[in-house]
C-alpha cells in the first residue's frame, strides 16, 4: 500500500467514526514556548486537552508533520544507525477530548490495524503499563489477544505526561514482528531492548490523571485519548520492507543520492550506507523546516536547521561529493510529498536557494575549520601531547560544524585521540546556556495564573464597536496572583466579560484606551492574550478603585485604532503585490502592525531593486485610489483555502476563521482590524527594504499621514542638499557623484603623502634594530597611522631589515593596535600569531593571524609602552 493511500485510509476510517479531520499544523509551534518544534500530533490540541479552548467537536484525527531533534524527544543520534528512526516524520493520530476512552480507543486501533490494513494477528504484540489491568483485560478478553502476547512495562516505556505538572496517564503500544531473521530471542526482551525486529507502530495514550506540583496524581474529570502512529513505520509494514529507507517515502531520495554520489546501496561499506541514510533523512527535515519559514541561524530552531544541513553536507563529503548537492534533492522531496503537501511545490525554488547558500557557506567554514584543526595539532604536538582537548573539539563542533566523529577521524590520521568526556562537558554547558536563554519555561510559569480564569472567557466585540458602557470586571491580576481590587497609583491586569479592545496577535499590536466608572479611572496601556479566550488589559490606575464584579466603561483610542487598521490592510495589499510581482514563492514570515508603521517579513532570495520597489508602490497606491471594498467573512479553514485565501504558516487557526477580502485583489485569513475600503489608507510608501536572514527579506512602510510626513521630510532634505551644492533637483545626483570622485582623489593623495611621511620617518629608525639570541628585532611606537597604514609600514620595515621581526604599536581611536611581522626565513622558529597573542595580553586584548604576519588589539592604552618593551622578553623566551 502506497504511503498516500495509508494516510487516506487512516483519515477515512476515523472520519466514518465521527472524527473531525484536522489539517497538520506548522513545525513551528504556535503559542507553545515549551517546545522548539511540533513533535507530536497532540501539540496543536494541547489547549483543548487542558480545557483552555472550546471546540464544536470532541473527536479529531490528523496527519501531523513532526520533528524530534531536541529535548527529551531527540532521535538525531539514532538516525541512519537504525532503519526506523527519523528527525522528520509524519504522525497519524486520533484524539478524544472527554468523549470516548480506553475501550473505544483500543477497538478503533485493532479494527483499523488488523481488519482494515490487514496486518496478521500472529505478528502483532501489545504492551501496557504495569498497573493498567483495565487495558490488559480489554486487549485480552474483549479483543482476544492471548495474555502471553501482552507485555507489562514500567513508567519509562508505557506512561506519558504532558510535563511535570498537568495531564498524564498510562499508554498501550502495538508492536509488529517485522522479520524473525532480524533478531532471535523472547519477544518481550527484543521489544524492551528496541530490536530492529519489532516495530512500535501505534501508541495509545490514556489521559486519565492530572499531576500536581508535589507529584500527586488524581483522576481527571473528563479522561481523554491521544494516539500516534508513525507513517514511515506503517509504510515499512504494509510495503513489506525491513527498512523505512526502502519505502516509497525514501526510495526516490536514495536513488537520487546514489546518482549524485555514483555509489551503490546497500553496499559492503556500512559507514557509507549510514551516510546515505542520514542524507535521505535530513533533506526531508531541511525541506519542511525551510518550507515552514525557519531559516538557518546560530540559535533556536535556526541552529537546529543549520546543524542538519551541515551534518548532511558532511555525509555527502564522505560519499565523495564535495560540491553543494542537497539543494538538488529538495525537488525530489517536494515531488514525493506533493499529494499531501502541495504547498511545497510553490516553494521549491526558495527552499533550494536557501539550502544551496547554506551549503556554500559551510563549504567555506569547513575549510576554515580544517585550518583551525591544524593549528590545534601544532600547539598540542609542540607541548609533546597527543590528545585534542574537549574544549578544542567543542570549538570545532560549535563554530565550524565539525561533528565529534569528524574530529576523532582527523585526530586518528595524526596519531592522536580526542577528549570525549571533555567534549561532553562543554556540550552540557552549552545546553545549560541554551536552556537559560530559552524563555519557554518562564513564559509557561507566568501563564499559570491566567489558567485559573480560563472558565470565564472574554467576548471580543471590537470589530463592530470601539467602546462599551457596561463591561464587567471578572478578573484582576497583580504580579503573579489573582487579586480582588486595584486602586490609585497601582498597575495591574484587568479581565472583562466583554471588550472592544483588540489583544495583541497576528503581528498587530494591542489596543490602548481608557477604563472608567463614576468611582474609578485608568489608562489601558496594552492588551494581550495570555491564554486562549482570556483578554488581559494592562492598566495604570489614575484615580479611585475598582473591584471584581464592578461595571466599567471601556473605550479604545480611536485615532490610534484607525492608523492600525490602515496599516493592517496595507500589509495585505503589500503581500498580494509581492506575490503578483515577485512570484508565488513569496510567503509571509512575520509582521508588525503598529499605528506608526508596518513591517513585513517574507521569503525571497534577492534584494528588491528600485524598479521592483516602484512597481510594488504603484500597484498598492493604485488599489488605494480604486477605493476597493474590504469585507470580512467567518468561514472554516478548509472553505477559506478553497476560496483562495492565503493562510500564514506560523499562525494557529481554530475551527472558525475570519477571511478578509480586498475586492478582486486579496484574500487572507486574519483576525486583525481593517479599514472598510482601501481609500481610507490614503497613501502607501516603502521606507526600507533589507535582508534579515538568508532567503528572508524585510519591508518597512508607512501609510496615510505618516507616509505624507515621510515624503515631506524627504523633500526638506533634498531642498537642503540642493542649496548646499547649488544645483537643480535634476542635477543633484550628478553633482554629488562628482564631489565623491573628487573626495576619493584627495583621499588618495593624502594616503600617499602619509605613507611617504611614515616611511621617511620610521625607516630612519632601522638603526634601532636590536639583537636577541642572534635575531634582529625592531620595536617602534607609531603615531598618526590607521591600522591599514600600520600594516603597510610593518611590511615595508620587514623588507628593509631583511631577516628578523618587526613589532609596531599605536593608540588609535581609544584602543591599542599591535602588529608583528616575521621574515620568511624565521617563521618555522618564530610564529607571528603566537608572538602577538602573548603580547596582546599585556594590553588586555587578543589577536591572531598568519605565521608571518599577525595583529592584535587591546583596551589598556596606558600599558602600550610596557607591552612594546615586553617584546624583547617574549622573543628571548621563544627563540631560546
Amino acid at each position: 500500500m502506497k504511503s498516500q493511500r495509508i494516510r487516506e485510509t487512516f483519515l477515512d476510517y476515523f472520519e466514518k467514526n465521527n472524527h473531525k479531520i484536522i489539517k497538520s499544523s506548522s513545525l513551528q509551534p504556535k503559542d507553545d514556548p515549551t517546545i522548539l518544534f511540533t513533535n507530536a500530533g497532540m501539540n496543536q490540541f494541547k489547549d483543548i486537552f487542558l480545557g483552555f479552548e472550546k471546540t464544536s467537536y470532541s473527536r479529531a484525527a490528523s496527519v501531523q508533520k513532526c520533528m524530534r531533534v531536541s529535548g527529551k524527544h531527540n532521535d538525531l543520534e539514532q538516525v541512519g544507525k537504525t532503519n526506523k528512526h527519523h528527525t522528520f516524520f509524519e504522525m497519524l493520530g486520533n484524539f478524544s477530548f472527554g468523549d470516548y476512552f480506553k475501550k473505544e480507543a483500543i477497538i478503533f486501533a485493532w479494527e483499523l490495524i488488523h481488519k482494515v490494513f490487514g496486518l496478521p494477528e500472529e505478528r502483532l504484540y501489545i504492551t501496557v503499563y504495569e498497573n493498567d489491568d483495565e487495558a490488559f483485560n480489554l486487549w485480552n478478553k474483549h479483543i482476544g489477544i492471548p495474555s502471553e502476547k501482552i507485555f507489562r512495562f514500567g513508567k519509562k516505556d508505557n506512561y506519558w505526561a504532558m510535563g511535570d505538572i498537568g495531564p498524564c496517564g498510562p499508554c498501550s503500544e502495538i508492536h509488529f514482528d517485522l522479520d524473525p531473521s532480524l533478531g532471535e530471542g523472547p519477544p518481550y526482551d527484543l521489544i524492551e531492548s528496541g530490536s530492529d525486529r519489532f516495530l512500535e507502530l501505534w501508541n495509545l495514550v490514556f489521559m486519565q490523571f492530572t499531576q500536581d506540583e508535589k507529584g500527586k496524581t488524581s483522576p481527571l474529570p473528563s479522561p481523554s485519548i491521544d494516539t500516534g502512529m508513525g507513517l514511515e513505520r506503517m509504510a515499512m509494514t504494509l510495503q513489506e520492507k525491513t527498512s523505512s529507507y526502502e519505502t516509497d517515502l525514501f526510495a526516490p531520495l536514495v536513488r537520487s543520492i546514489l546518482d549524485i554520489s555514483r555509489r551503490e546501496y546497500p553496499s559492503s561499506d556500512k559507514e557509507k550506507d549510514w551516510s546515505v541514510r542520514v542524507i535521505a533523512d535530513h533533506i526531508r527535515a531541511i525541506t519542511f523546516l525551510i518550507g515552514d519559514g525557519i531559516m538557518p541561524s546560530n540559535d533556536g530552531r535556526g541552529y537546529v536547521l543549520r546543524r542538519l544541513i551541515r551534518r548532511a553536507f558532511r555525509n555527502g563529503n564522505k560519499l565523495g561529493v564535495d560540491e553543494p548537492f542537497l539543494y538538488i534533492l529538495v525537488g525530489v522531496v517536494s515531488d514525493t510529498m506533493k499529494d499531501t503537501y502541495p504547498e511545497l511545490l510553490s516553494s521549491v525554488t526558495h527552499i533550494s536557494q536557501v539550502c544551496r547558500s547554506e551549503e556554500k557557506r559551510f563549504a567555506m567554514t569547513l575549510s576554515s575549520g580544517m585550518r583551525t584543526f591544524e593549528s590545534y595539532v601544532r600547539e598540542i604536538k609542540k607541548r609533546g601531547e597527543n590528545v585534542l582537548s574537549g574544549e578544542h573539539v567543542f570549538k570545532l563542533y560549535d563554530t565550524f560544524g565539525f561533528p565529534p566523529d569528524l574530529s576523532q577521524e582527523l585526530a586518528e590520521e595524526k596519531k592522536m585521540a580526542i577528549d570525549e568526556e571533555g567534549f561532553k562537558r562543554e556540550l552540557e554547558k552549552q545546553k545549560k546556556r541554551a536552556r537559560s536563554a530559552w524563555k519557554g519555561d518562564a513564559e509557561q510559569q507566568k501563564k499559570k495564573v491566567y489558567e485559573k480564569l480560563a472558565a470565564v472567557a472574554t467576548d471580543y466585540i471590537g470589530y463592530e464597536n470601539t467602546s462599551l458602557s457596561d463591561a464587567k470586571v471578572i478578573g484582576i491580576i497583580a504580579g503573579d496572583r489573582i487579586g480582588e481590587s486595584v486602586k490609585e497609583g497601582e498597575a495591574a491586569e484587568i479581565v472583562l466579560d466583554r471588550t472592544p479592545f483588540y489583544a495583541e496577535a497576528g503581528g498587530q499590536v494591542g489596543d490602548r484606551g481608557i477604563l472608567k466608572n463614576p468611582h474609578f479611572s485608568a489608562v489601558i496601556e496594552n492588551t494581550w492574550l495570555p491564554i486562549p479566550g482570556v483578554v488581559a488589559h494592562k492598566i495604570r490606575v489614575l484615580s479611585g478603585k475598582v473591584d471584581i464584579g464592578d461595571a466599567v466603561e471601556a473605550s479604545i483610542d480611536e485615532s490610534r485604532r484607525k492608523s492600525i487598521s490602515s496599516n493592517h490592510t496595507a500589509t495585505h495589499l503589500l503581500h498580494a503585490s509581492l506575490r503578483q510581482i515577485l512570484g508565488d514563492h513569496v510567503k509571509q514570515a512575520g509582521s508588525l502592525v503598529s499605528p506608526e508603521r508596518l513591517r513585513f517579513d517574507f521569503t525571497h532570495f534577492a534584494p528588491l531593486n528600485s524598479p521592483e520597489i516602484n512597481r510594488i508602490e504603484e500597484l498598492i497606491n493604485e488599489k488605494i485610489r480604486d477605493d476597493l471594498p474590504v469585507t470580512s467573512e467567518i468561514t472554516t479553514l478548509e472553505e477559506g483555502i478553497k476560496k483562495g485565501a492565503v493562510a500564514i504558516f506560523e499562525e494557529k487557526y481554530g475551527e472558525q476563521v475570519r477571511m478578509i477580502t480586498v475586492e478582486g485583489f486579496s484574500k487572507e485569513l486574519c483576525g486583525g482590524v481593517h479599514v472598510h475600503s482601501t481609500g481610507e489608507i490614503g497613501f502607501f510608501k516603502i521606507i526600507s527594504e533589507s535582508s534579515i536572514a538568508a532567503g528572508m527579506r524585510r519591508i518597512e512602510a508607512v501609510t496615510g499621514e505618516s507616509a505624507l510626513k515621510y515624503v515631506q521630510e524627504t523633500e526638506e532634505i533634498l531642498e537642503d542638499l540642493q542649496k548646499m551644492v547649488n544645483v537643480s533637483r535634476g542635477e543633484l545626483a550628478g553633482q554629488i557623484e562628482k564631489m565623491k570622485n573628487s573626495l576619493k582623489e584627495q583621499e588618495k593623495l593624502v594616503k600617499s603623502f602619509r605613507r611617504k611621511l611614515a616611511n621617511a620617518q620610521y625607516h630612519k629608525k632601522t638603526e634601532q634594530v636590536k639583537k636577541v639570541n642572534g635575531i634582529s628585532i625592531l620595536v617602534q611606537k607609531v603615531e598618526g597611522l590607521n591600522p591599514t597604514e600600520m600594516r603597510e609600514l610593518a611590511d615595508s620595515l620587514r623588507q628593509k631589515i631583511g631577516s628578523g621581526i618587526v613589532v609596531l604599536g599605536a593608540a588609535y581611536e581609544k584602543k591599542v593596535n599591535l602588529i608583528a611581522a616575521v621574515t620568511a626565513d624565521l617563521v618555522e622558529k618564530i610564529r607571528a600569531d603566537h608572538f602577538i597573542k602573548e603580547l596582546a595580553q599585556e594590553v588586555g586584548g587578543g589577536g591572531g593571524g598568519r605565521a608571518d604576519f599577525a595583529q592584535a588589539g587591546g583596551s589598556k592604552l596606558d600599558k602600550l609602552d610596557m607591552a612594546l618593551k615586553k617584546s624583547y622578553e617574549i622573543l628571548e623566551k621563544i627563540s631560546a
